[in-house]
């Protein structure tokens, strides 16, 4: 059942374009986030399904119900904020319970809601602390119960997980996963942050100029980007500017650097002579001890490298024009013994090779 509809949606502010002919389904119970790099219409569509916005043309469904003219509070929506808006000198209780206090729902009712929802959360026994008694971490899933304690059809979150520190927004990850699934509303998340996105979403809407680039699951937004905005967003990879040098039925040659070849199973839409300029993830960018001996292969020089701990980031030099990014593990790392200045083999497995042509 679709929970949301999107149809045509299209939002100017003046002479600039925020959301350009926009069209979104959502499922009831999917989690999908809206993915993308700042002024590229993201929050604005949010915020137009919240009703804080109105489309210049275009509808909006939610339960099939046309709610493009409601205002905010006639909308089945809530929405969570990175700010959390939380009220200082109300308890835990009274900020989760306030709209249905609102809504005039018996103290019973808003009684049993709230203590099944701060149980949902783990928050069972806090209910008469203050939002300056709670941790960062509480007071996010204080901000969720509240906008899921009145039974909203889709919930809304604008980059709720901002305001924390790195290794509690990814503590808080697994927390918001679990909480969708056990209560069943639908999530349209907005954020900047690609992991984020990939590790939290049913779906991807990754969005650049108010436009949708690609719609799609995670390891379809992460394995085959629709074209090179998209392979450049996501992840750490490698452009390489090429020309294609000969395609035949099985086959596509491309030229990149200073005279190297990459044999490519067959591109579709590629042209002999035509620019084609190939992208690789950097973890598929194999060196060292890691490329075979009798398989096609280039000669690099580490330029860079970054430790993380359980992986390490390279930049490799390639003659004199190219840098290549390659991700390897630690261990690798250490048993090579690789330092800055080394020489090195490069390989990758010509499968895992994206060709855009301009």
């Amino acid at each position: 059942m679709e929970k949301l509809v999107l149809k045509n949606i299209n939002k100017n502010y003046g002479s600039v374009v925020a959301v350009d002919d926009l069209s979104l389904s959502i499922e009831e119970g999917e989690f999908i986030t809206l993915l993308g790099p700042s002024g590229c219409g993201k929050t604005t569509t949010l915020r137009m399904i919240g009703g804080l916005e109105d489309p210049d043309s275009g509808q909006i469904f939610i339960e099939g119900q046309d709610v493009t003219k409601l205002p905010a509070h006639q909308r089945p929506t809530n929405m969570v904020f990175q700010s959390y808006a939380l009220f200082p000198h109300l308890t835990v209780f009274s900020n989760v319970t306030f709209g249905l206090k609102n809504l005039k729902v018996p103290i019973e009712e808003q009684q049993e809601r709230a203590s099944r929802m701060l149980d949902l959360v783990g928050l069972n026994g806090l209910e008469e602390r203050r939002p300056n008694e709670l941790s960062g971490g509480q007071q996010q899933r204080v901000a969720l119960v509240r906008a899921l304690i009145n039974e909203p059809a889709v919930l809304l979150l604008d980059e709720p997980l901002g305001a924390l520190d790195a290794k509690l927004r990814k503590a808080m990850r697994f927390e918001l996963k679990r909480i969708q699934h056990e209560s069943g509303v639908s999530f349209v998340f907005v954020t900047h942050d690609q992991e984020e996105a990939i590790s939290l979403s049913d779906r991807i809407v990754l969005m650049d100029l108010g436009k949708v680039q690609q719609d799609d699951s995670p390891r379809g937004i992460f394995e085959s980007p629709a074209n090179q905005f998209v392979a450049d967003f996501v992840g750490v990879g490698n452009s390489i500017e090429g020309e294609c040098t000969e395609a035949s039925k099985d086959s596509t040659h491309i030229k990149w650097g200073e005279g190297n070849i990459t044999k490519l199973p067959k591109v579709t839409g590629v042209k002999a002579g035509s620019p084609a300029n190939m992208w690789i993830r950097a973890s598929d960018v194999r060196i060292g001890s890691a490329v075979g001996k009798n398989e096609d292969s280039w000669q690099g020089t580490i330029k860079e490298l970054l430790y993380y701990g359980d992986q390490v980031d390279l930049v490799i030099g390639v003659a004199e024009s190219d840098e290549l990014r390659s991700i390897i593990t630690a261990d690798q790392f250490y048993e090579e013994n690789i330092v800055i200045g080394d020489p090195v083999k490069i390989a990758w497995n010509s499968d895992r090779v994206k060709v855009f042509s301009e």
